[in-house]
This record gives C-alpha cells, sequence and structure tokens, in this order.
C-alpha cells in the first residue's frame, strides 16, 4: 500500500496545516512546478504562480495577515480525474493588522500527482476581504 495521500486527504491536510500556521509545512506539499492561479484576484495582485518557490514567496507570510482559526464547512467533491477534487469551503478568524473579522468563501479546483500539488485554481472573492486589501500583507504584488 503507497503511503501517498489521496488528493482529498491531502487537501483535507493542507486546510489543517493552515489552521495551524504551519505554513513550511503547507508548502512542502506542493510540487517544484506548481501553477497556482487566481482568476478572480484584484489589480495589483497575482493571478498566476508558477513553480514552488512563488508559490511559498506569496504564502509566508500569510499568518501575519490573516488569523485563519476555523474552518466551520468543507465540502470535497471527487471528479472523474481521480487525481483532481474540487472542495468547497469557509474560513473564519480575523485580520491581523485591523482586528477585523474575517470570513471568506473559496471554490478551489486541486490537481495531485505523487502525492503533491501540481494545480491549483483558487476562486476565492478578493471583494470580501474585511477593510482594505492593504491590510492583507502576504500577497506580494505582481
Amino acid at each position: 500500500m503507497s503511503d501517498v495521500m489521496s488528493p482529498e486527504r491531502l487537501y483535507r491536510h493542507s486546510l489543517r496545516l493552515l489552521l495551524d500556521k504551519d505554513i513550511e509545512g503547507w508548502i512542502a506539499l506542493c510540487d517544484d512546478a506548481a501553477v497556482f492561479e487566481f482568476p478572480f484576484a484584484p489589480n495589483g495582485f497575482p493571478s498566476k504562480l508558477e513553480g514552488k518557490e512563488a508559490v511559498a514567496a506569496y504564502m509566508r507570510g500569510y499568518p501575519d495577515s490573516i488569523d485563519l482559526r476555523e474552518i466551520p464547512r468543507l465540502e470535497i467533491h471527487a471528479l472523474r480525474d481521480p487525481d483532481t477534487v474540487v472542495a468547497e469551503w469557509r474560513g473564519v478568524g480575523r485580520m491581523v493588522a485591523s482586528g477585523a473579522p474575517y470570513e471568506m468563501s473559496y471554490v478551489a479546483f486541486v490537481t495531485v500527482k505523487d502525492g503533491r500539488i501540481t494545480r491549483y485554481r483558487d476562486y476565492w472573492n478578493p471583494l470580501a476581504i474585511p477593510g482594505s486589501l492593504d491590510d492583507v500583507k502576504f500577497f506580494p504584488t505582481s
């Protein structure tokens, strides 16, 4: 039996790492050639990241901007492609800079090969961020 996690299990694990603020552990789940896409990213924010190092640069400051505390809703849907799942989830916490409540719904298409994320399309809504997008300092600008 293989030690490689299924896409659903890997995604659940990735969310646990975000809640634990273990960004390096989260980054370790990504393939070296991973591609992350954010189709609704606002101007000034990256809409595509290519490679693990770009993903790492994007995510390392996450806990300094968003204190994710809970994921009260998570649904993961299997697709015909056994390497890809669709995850619908809601994250709750607070914005670190302002203390404002944070609540965001996400829909992510995640492809996993050999136990690593190879493609991640995240349909988050930047307009739902409380306060100013300037409070989200972890995103490197494009």
